[in-house]
């Protein structure tokens, strides 16, 4: 009794799996209006299967069309993109090409070096030689204007701001650019990246400039700023900022110095200790002894200029009862 109604649970557990993927059929024909018979042939329901497949695929395209408007905002917001290469292009389109003066043109056929892809600046008086060596080719007006306009390209004004040497007609290099010449193309460079650039602060590149060409002009920093002063206030005060920032740079040189000589070692012993490059310890004290003595040769020079601020013998006296004023304090 007992061994017959274990098996019948068995039998049914096993039977009632069997019948799973029937039911799973029969659920599949009634989605497939296949009918609602319980006992329908398997084939029966192969050929609806495909049909409910089209069907099924053809359901995307028509929740697609019947897209509220909204969403299509996105598929509009595309075409902008499509039309901007050509809302880049009309401006370019629009613009025409500069016209270059005949006179340049002609130029440039006689003198590549000078007028070519590379500007160098040109002696002072090379107007006059030109009209000198080419009569035939140039009107004094036109090549006034040419010249002119060759004079305030930026190209050229880079080439004098760098300190380049003038050149005459034969491409032959002369005596440097005056330092008032490479001040005011500096500052005039400035004056057009400004502009080029109005929410940008180029003031500091202007103070490094203008220091770097004091250094180059070899004259005294006092004598620099004699030089290039104007009416322009603000102009003024970039040559002070960077007549300052010089002072700071010659400061830390020096003390440099005075620390290499405090130290007692070598040159190699100091940069290791300090992880400092040689090179740039030997290059730095060498620049503060130059600097020194060409300090001492203005001094020499100032001193021999004016021989009268040297004779004050009776000063002498005096200066040396000086020291006698700190005695009375240390005797209290």
């Amino acid at each position: 009794m007992t061994d017959a109604s274990t098996a019948a649970p068995n039998t049914n557990s096993r039977n009632a799996r069997r019948q799973r993927p029937d039911m799973a059929e029969q659920l599949q024909q009634l989605k497939a209006g296949a009918g609602t018979d319980a006992g329908a042939d398997a084939s029966a329901t192969q050929p609806a299967a495909p049909a409910q497949q089209q069907q099924q695929q053809q359901r995307p395209p028509r929740a697609k069309q019947q897209r509220p408007h909204g969403q299509q905002q996105p598929q509009q917001g595309r075409k902008p993109r499509g039309q901007q290469p050509q809302q880049q292009q009309q401006p370019e389109a629009q613009r025409a090409p500069r016209k270059v003066n005949p006179v340049l043109e002609r130029l440039f056929e006689l003198y590549p070096q000078l007028f070519g892809a590379r500007f160098v600046p040109l002696k002072l008086g090379v107007y006059e030689e030109l009209i000198a060596r080419h009569p035939e080719d140039f009107k004094a007006e036109d090549l006034k204007i040419a010249m002119g306009q060759h004079a305030r390209s930026t190209r050229y004004l880079e080439s004098v701001a760098a300190g380049h040497a003038r050149h005459d007609l034969d491409g032959n290099a002369l005596d440097p650019v005056a330092p008032e010449h490479v001040h005011h193309a500096i500052l005039e460079l400035h004056r057009r990246r400004s502009q080029r650039n109005p929410g940008e602060d180029l003031r500091p590149q202007l103070v490094t400039r203008i220091a770097k060409a004091i250094e180059a002009s070899g004259l005294d920093h006092e004598a620099y700023a004699v030089l290039v002063r104007s009416r322009d206030a603000n102009n003024n005060a970039v040559v002070d900022e960077a007549l300052a920032e010089l002072a700071q740079q010659a400061a830390k040189r020096e003390a440099l110095l005075r620390a290499f000589e405090a130290s007692g070692r070598s040159e190699q012993e100091f940069a290791d200790m300090y992880g400092m490059k040689p090179g740039d310890v030997t290059r730095t004290l060498q620049r503060v002894r130059d600097d020194q003595k060409r300090a001492a040769a203005a001094a020499e020079a100032a001193a021999a200029a004016a021989p009268e601020a040297t004779e004050v013998p009776a000063a002498a006296p005096q200066a040396e009862a000086a020291p006698a004023a700190p005695e009375a304090p240390a005797a209290d």
